[in-house]
């Protein structure tokens, strides 16, 4: 295989990974409505620990550093509810 082909198909990868991204985001804007109708804070502090801690085992088991993962998860995690404050209209709120 050659550089370039490695690097094509890094893009392609790349690519993918942005798309799911934007499909977290729009998900994202689901659990906000439902948030908003159970009276529910866009925090869970509980749940964002849940992702945390799955997200540092499955890093753990495809043998890839953990605690990298866990702070990309942790971006991601911020991301959505900086999304959900702007569509529940509490703005960028902590």
């Amino acid at each position: 295989m050659s550089l370039e082909t490695v690097r094509e198909e890094i893009s392609e990868v790349d690519f993918q990974i942005i798309r799911l991204i934007a499909r977290r985001q729009e998900l994202a804007e689901q659990i906000v409505k439902i948030k908003i109708h159970t009276g529910l804070p866009v925090h869970d502090g509980h749940r964002t620990a849940q992702v945390l801690d799955a997200a540092f085992n499955q890093a753990t088991e495809c043998k890839i550093d953990p605690v990298a993962v866990q702070e990309i998860f942790r971006i991601l995690i911020a991301m959505s509810e900086e999304r959900q404050r702007g569509f529940s209209g509490e703005g960028n709120l902590p």
